[in-house]
C-alpha cells in the first residue's frame, strides 16, 4: 500500500529529561541525511527500530534539533548578492 504525500509525515519526539530525540520520517532527503549522520557518528545517531516500509526511525542528540525563524526577504536578497559576489554557485541537480 502506497501512502499519499499527506500521510508521509515526520515526527520528532523528545522530553525534558533525556538528551536524545526520536525522529520518525518518510521524507527521502531526511532519511538520507539521517543515514549519513549514523555512518559518521554511529555512537550518537542510530536507527531506533524497524518501521513501516519507506519510513525510518532514528535516535539523535537533541542538539541536532532546531527551529529557526524564516529568512526575511531583505536577508535572503542580501545573502544572495553576497554569494554571487563570492562566486558561489548552487549545486547542479540530476547529477549532470
Amino acid at each position: 500500500m502506497s501512502l499519499s504525500k499527506l500521510e508521509r509525515e515526520t515526527i520528532i519526539l523528545f522530553n525534558e529529561e533525556e538528551t536524545t530525540a526520536s525522529v520518525y520520517t518518510h521524507n527521502q532527503k531526511l532519511t538520507a541525511k539521517l543515514r549519513r549522520m549514523a555512518e559518521k557518528f554511529p555512537g550518537k545517531v542510530y536507527p531506533e527500530r524497524r518501521e513501516h516500509p519507506g519510513a525510518v526511525s532514528y535516535i539523535v542528540p537533541k542538539s541536532c534539533i532546531s527551529v529557526r525563524e524564516p529568512y526575511s526577504e531583505a536577508r535572503r536578497t542580501a545573502q544572495s548578492k553576497q554569494a554571487k559576489a563570492a562566486g558561489v554557485r548552487p549545486p547542479r541537480r540530476g547529477g549532470n
